[in-house]
């Protein structure tokens, strides 16, 4: 067991500050968001973990139940809520065309991203980052959110924005929302 993970053992970002619970995000929750790759509360693959843990940074199927009629977006929201940080990490951020039924693995790559897929800056970098927590620290979750907006996103370049400022910024009305947790420990 790593010294840093065991000092850091009882630090974690927790559920508090994730997006989820944010005010601006809330919403009725009929989505349903799945993966073939892994359940709800199940580990996920290595090959969905950073290429820097030996992994491949796939990003893993997710499909989901039909959104609500009026959707004009599809906001995807990756976190890492066991980070020993004030606040989770977010490991991807994407806006999703609402035609989309499901992404394939590897569909919110940085260099290609499937069709629909506009990738916005994470707390990493922009696309999909794979688990790569602390070695000894603990089983890390990795919440996958969806939520469906009545509106485009109203911010003039949200490319740009850092999460912790896009996230805040989004005010169109939540029609549905639905969420997948993966976990990995090293």
């Amino acid at each position: 067991m790593s010294l840093l993970g065991r000092l850091l053992r009882n630090r974690r970002a927790g559920e508090t500050h994730m997006a989820w619970n944010m005010p601006n995000l809330q919403g009725p929750e009929p989505l349903i968001l799945t993966s073939r790759d892994f359940g709800d509360g199940d580990p996920m693959a290595l090959e969905q973990c950073a290429k820097t843990i030996g992994g491949a940074d796939l990003s893993p199927h997710l499909a989901w139940t039909a959104p609500p009629s009026g959707t004009a977006r599809l906001l995807l929201v990756v976190e890492d809520i066991d980070v020993p940080m004030t606040r989770p990490a977010v490991h991807c951020l994407a806006l999703i065309d609402p035609a989309a039924e499901h992404l394939d693995p590897g569909a919110l790559g940085a260099r290609q991203p499937a069709p629909g897929v506009r990738l916005l800056r994470s707390t990493i970098g922009r696309g999909y980052h794979g688990p790569a927590p602390i070695k000894g620290h603990g089983p890390h979750r990795y919440t996958f959110q969806l939520f469906a907006l009545a509106a485009p996103v109203d911010l003039p370049e949200p490319e740009r924005a850092r999460p912790r400022a896009f996230l805040p910024a989004v005010t169109a009305p939540v029609l549905a929302r639905g969420r997948l947790t993966g976990v990995y420990e090293r």
